[in-house]
């Protein structure tokens, strides 16, 4: 018997600011009752060498962050510090006279659990290696931990260990070491967007680093003129993590992206993973759900790089597997294990391509599949030809928006009724980060970016603008989290007709929009326009029109 699953609820931006204030408000009464200094931590700041100068334990277990130090005495927040006895053994711990004033816990917990000691090791690393040329290392280990980073006395394996430690930790998809004219530097991509990872180093160390994850992906170290591609292994707190390196020569040396494939870490969200959770409108919703659990036919999910689609396809699976179905997944890589479902790596070393694999799944009586990315007209065909005859496809494909889906196709030589008789739909989509719930304020946008943006006058009215100032829970970039916008293309009859007759793409544009197609930038203004995301983060992702 198929049992729903139910989605947990989602905390919204109003049910995080109405938390937020509750805790306040408790903070201040308890802050009163006791006399004591009460602390504003959404414009906190920590003293990052007043941070350093304290152990990290004592932080934790006693649940404090250090504010100031003066005349001898260390100024410290907490949430309840109403235990006489654990403030003098801190005193006695620390040496000095502490001073409690009163935070918001979740505030606190949030700061402690973001500037752990990852990020000591790694300016210390940074440090040393500045002033030190080491000789490489080509014994690398498989388990990576805080103690061995500290332990380690090579600065080269220090710096590379501890800046993927550290990525990982500020949930990082992507390390970039980028190669400049006198120096390197080291980016982590978090929410989509670049920031940078520690002071940039010095170019002379620059070869040493790539040399060592050169070592770490069995890549040819002396190999320095041409792209290479690899994969390694690490192991962290008891789970395996998985590395994509892309190596790339350039004017100035060798360039290095290291994507970070967690399989295993699954957060509390995708421990229910349903497509309530990924944040598109509650339309998209009912018509996406419509297509799914149609009994054959094929749903392409499409966009860039990072824009979400392979987290749409899981959020898909979760929501169709009841047990009573065969589901296979063939991808490149397998990112995230699901339980019940019958997942199959790509190893073209191996010769086992999306191809292959998809025509060796086809005779092993499934009846979904997910095709994790059809990239040439072999797996194109194979994939329509699924369709047709009776199992559901669930697949992605690199394209800008649904009609762009449907040239690439067609330029894949696949026939255009073949191709419009499987698809059930297309759905386009994108991440937008939203707005800190900590630090969100009104912010009318200047007349400059009004204008570039485009929106018209008509509509101004019922915008409510809003953008995050930045604080200690957004690390001060003003956004806390992202969410999926979609533009879903319902394919009508007549739409399906203009398609086989091959219509120009403006037509087509028209029918979709006639048929009730929402575009990916009405939906990021939707956003705007409710106060959830920024209009300079609508304009960084959607075109506008």
């Amino acid at each position: 018997m198929a049992v729903d699953l139910v989605a947990p609820r989602i905390e919204t931006v109003e049910d995080a600011r109405e938390r937020l204030e509750r805790e306040r408000l408790e903070a201040l009464a308890f802050a009163k009752r006791y006399g004591l200094e009460y602390v504003d931590m959404s414009s906190f700041r920590i003293d990052n060498d007043l941070f350093r100068s304290i152990p990290f334990d004592l932080m934790l277990r006693y649940g404090f962050v250090p504010e100031s130090r003066h005349e001898g005495r260390l100024a410290v927040v907490m949430a309840e510090p109403s235990d006489v006895m654990k403030i003098d053994e801190l005193e006695l711990l620390l040496g000095v006279g502490v001073e409690v004033k009163v935070g918001v816990r979740s505030a606190i917990d949030e700061i402690l659990q973001k500037s752990e000691s990852t990020q000591r090791v790694l300016d210390e690393a940074t440090e040393d290696f500045r002033i030190q040329l080491v000789q490489e290392d080509d014994e690398g280990e498989e388990v990576l931990s805080i103690d061995r980073i500290s332990a380690d006395t090579s600065p080269i394996i220090k710096l590379v260990d501890s800046t993927i430690f550290n990525a990982i930790q500020r949930r990082a998809s992507d390390i970039h070491i980028e190669t400049r004219d006198s120096e390197v530097l080291i980016k982590y991509r978090i929410d989509g967007v670049l920031y940078q990872a520690m002071e940039p180093i010095d170019k002379r160390h620059h070869q040493t680093i790539i040399s060592r994850i050169k070592v770490m992906s069995e890549l040819d170290i002396a190999e320095k003129r041409i792209p290479q591609d690899g994969r390694f292994k690490l192991r962290l707190k008891g789970r395996t993590i998985d590395f994509r390196v892309s190596i790339m020569p350039s004017v100035h040396g060798e360039d290095c992206v290291i994507r970070i494939l967690d399989k295993e870490s699954m957060n509390k969200e995708f421990k229910n993973l349903r497509l309530d959770i990924l944040g598109f409108d509650q339309e998209t919703l009912k018509k996406l759900r419509k297509f799914i659990r149609e009994p054959y036919g094929m749903v392409l999910v499409t966009g860039p790089t990072g824009s979400g689609k392979t987290t749409t396809l899981y959020a898909v699976i979760s929501e169709v597997h009841r047990g009573e179905d065969k589901i296979i997944t063939i991808e490149d890589p397998v990112e995230y294990q699901l339980p019940g479902i019958l997942q199959i790596p790509v190893n073209e070393r191996k010769g086992l391509t999306f191809a292959k694999g998809l025509r060796s799944i086809l005779r092993h009586d499934p009846d979904r599949i997910m095709v994790g990315e059809i990239r040439d007209p072999e797996t194109a065909e194979i994939a329509l030809q699924a369709a047709l005859t009776g199992h559901t496809v669930f697949t992605t494909v690199h394209a800008n928006n649904v009609l762009d889906v449907i040239g690439r196709f067609l330029h894949m030589k696949v026939d255009p009724y073949n191709f419009v008789a499987a698809l059930n739909g297309v759905l386009a989509q994108r991440l937008l980060r939203t707005n800190c719930p900590a630090c969100t304020k009104a912010t009318p946008p200047s007349p400059e970016l009004l204008r570039r943006s485009k929106i018209p006058s008509a509509t101004l009215a019922g915008f409510d603008f809003k953008k995050g100032a930045g604080c200690a829970h957004c690390r001060g970039t003003g956004f806390k989290g992202r969410r999926a916008i979609g533009e879903l293309l319902f394919l009508s009859d007549r739409l399906r007709a203009a398609i086989v007759a091959r219509a120009p793409v403006h037509e087509l544009k028209t029918m979709a929009q006639e048929a009730g197609t929402t575009s990916l930038r009405q939906a990021a203004l939707a956003l705007v326009a409710r106060g959830e995301t920024c209009l300079e983060e609508a304009n960084r992702v959607t075109f506008v029109e």
